[in-house]
């Protein structure tokens, strides 16, 4: 009875993460409360993931990581070497790939995507060069190189703490190298020959702001006493000066009315919600046909004035704004701040208020501000600003002492000193104590969410095991490889991680395939170690969706992608991951 109650909260489980009907935190404690008030786990084994050592661990990797970040140990070389390139579509593809892999091999990868962002996006206006040939293979690099070292991503430091709890051994700092660098060089040479052919060739945004569907926000605009607008009907209006502007609903007193018809005249004090480019909802604005809702009267979007900028703001996965309502945040508050608009990719216009809607990661904002609060913006987590040039708001001065700090790491590590979890640990009070990165920052740096999942699908990955749930899923998942090799078996292993991180994140697919994986090792009566490590490589061979891992979603709104772009890259690389795993784990890692 307690494996079929297991197995339907693992359903609803992989249910909600995948749907994201409530968000993934929330789920993660659901898991906890539920498996503790049914009594499949006491109260103390619910709560044990918070004191696993691939939490804690995991936590001081991501603020080591940002302080690599904020003292420009990473990104400031990066930008002066993609400024060498002058140019050269070809050379700044290379450098850019070889900067962000080698820095994804030791720090966690999201900030340096988030870093490589505003430079590829600048780099792209400087040189006329598009930004979409250059983000979804950022994002794939630097999962590529992740999969080279222990610390290279947080995946294979849950794994290897997971492996030590269940009997077989932590991995190396560098264990999964053998496999990993062969891996991560033929898929970078697949993204350098193929993503200039396969990538789509969109412009940068804040260059040239075209006309297309993919680059409209949404916007509510209110209709002034004196507008041309007022009495015209707004298909003819847009169409002559505001082509690209499309309406959707017009609120009128305490009337909604939707627009079915284009020909619905206007009225004086309507308040309408549109869709349109930045450079229509822009010249509407300076023209005083329309106006922003609860803006100041004086509000300037004259190109003249050179004081106030109209910038796009992406929401990064540390912002704390995230599941906020847009106009509850600290941005809609600031008298000097004004939004404009959003967007956010694959939504439906005519089904979203602005009042309602709730930032994701990978939103974009259009907003207008003077100079002076852009460089405010600039100093906090909470926004990438797109034409930001990020070598002006780091730290450089403590930049020597990150890269001591983060080589004595690696080096204590490496060389069975300390465990990783001490030397992390010790590398996040060094960083503190130097001043390469401050408290506010290491607190931001913390993703919550992230831990929280880790520490719900470790609570139902124990109820799993317990439940004896673990072996029933291992010998359904043998049925199918009857008298076949171990080496078939380790090949579906990896096919089902894979499949699975398409769709769930990396982290809980690790967890909750492990113990599947260590379960059906046993039944075969082989080694678990090559089984361990196949769940390493199938859960960080997430290239064919942007859902499962971050950095992918991250790039889905500046590069204008479309799904389907993940595909033509992320297949191939998907199954280069799974063959090169299935016969070469075998071999450096025997049954």
């Amino acid at each position: 009875m307690s494996i079929w109650i297991v197995s339907l909260i693992l359903v609803v489980t992989l249910y909600l993460l995948i749907t994201e009907k409530i968000p993934v935190d929330v789920t993660a404690i659901g898991i906890i409360v539920v498996l503790m008030v049914s009594r499949i786990l006491s109260p103390l084994e619910a709560v044990i993931g918070f004191a696993n050592p691939a939490v804690i661990t995991v936590a001081a990797m991501l603020m080591i990581s940002q302080g690599m970040v904020r003292t420009g140990a990473v990104g400031f070389v990066g930008q002066k070497v993609i400024k060498y390139s002058k140019g050269s579509p070809k050379l700044s593809l290379l450098v850019t790939l070889l900067i962000v892999a080698s820095a994804s091999a030791f720090i966690n990868n999201t900030p340096v995507v988030v870093l490589f962002i505003p430079i590829i996006l600048n780099l792209s206006c400087e040189y006329n060069l598009s930004p979409s040939k250059f983000l979804i293979p950022v994002s794939y690099a630097s999962i590529l190189a992740g999969t080279c070292t222990l610390i290279g991503t947080s995946t294979n430091i849950i794994v290897s703490d997971l492996s030590v709890i269940q009997g077989y051994g932590g991995i190396g700092m560098f264990e999964l190298s053998s496999l990993g660098i062969p891996i991560a060089v033929i898929g970078l040479a697949f993204l350098y020959v193929c993503s200039p052919l396969l990538m789509p060739g969109h412009t940068t945004p804040t260059c040239e702001m075209e006309d297309r569907e993919d680059k409209r926000y949404l916007a509510e605009l209110s209709v002034p006493q004196n507008s041309p607008l007022a009495g015209q009907d707004s298909a003819s209006f847009f169409a002559k000066k505001y082509p690209t502007l499309e309406l959707f609903e017009i609120v009128r007193g305490s009337r909604i009315i939707p627009v079915s018809d284009d020909s619905l005249p206007i009225v004086s004090h309507d308040l309408m919600l549109v869709k349109g480019s930045a450079s229509d909802l822009i010249a509407m604005l300076n023209d005083n046909v329309v106006e922003l809702p609860h803006a100041d009267e004086d509000l300037n979007f004259s190109a003249a004035d050179q004081n106030t900028l109209t910038v796009e703001l992406i929401i990064p996965p540390q912002s704390s704004l995230i599941g906020e309502r847009l106009l509850d945040t600290h941005l809609q508050g600031d008298p000097n701040a004004h939004i404009i608009a959003i967007k956010r990719r694959r939504l439906h216009y005519s089904a979203q208020k602005i009042q309602s809607l709730r930032l994701r990661v990978g939103d974009i904002i259009l907003v207008r501000c003077p100079i002076n609060t852009l460089e405010q913006i600039r100093t906090g987590a909470d926004f990438i600003i797109i034409e930001d040039v990020h070598h002006e708001i780091i730290h450089k001065r403590k930049a020597r002492w990150a890269i001591l700090i983060f080589t004595g790491l690696i080096t204590a590590a490496t060389s069975g000193m300390a465990d990783i979890m001490v030397c992390a640990l010790t590398g996040v009070f060094l960083m503190v104590l130097t001043g390469c990165l401050n408290l506010r920052d290491a607190y931001r740096a913390i993703r919550g969410d992230v831990l929280l999942l880790i520490v719900g699908t470790i609570a139902l990955g124990a109820a799993m095991e317990k439940t004896g749930a673990t072996r029933f899923y291992a010998e359904w998942f043998l049925n199918p490889f009857k008298d076949t090799s171990p080496g078939v078996v380790l090949a579906g292993i990896i096919v089902l991680t894979s499949i699975s991180t398409q769709l769930l994140s990396n982290n809980a697919t690790a967890v909750l395939i492990l113990p599947i994986a260590i379960a059906t090792a046993l039944k075969l009566g082989v080694n678990p170690k090559p089984f361990i490590v196949g769940v390493c490589f199938g859960a960080s061979a997430c290239f064919a969706s942007p859902i499962g891992y971050q950095t992918n979603l991250l790039v889905y709104g500046p590069g204008n992608y479309r799904f389907s772009d993940y595909l033509k890259l992320g297949i191939p690389l998907n199954i280069l991951v799974i063959v090169m795993g299935s016969l070469l784990i075998p071999v450096f890692w025997t049954f």
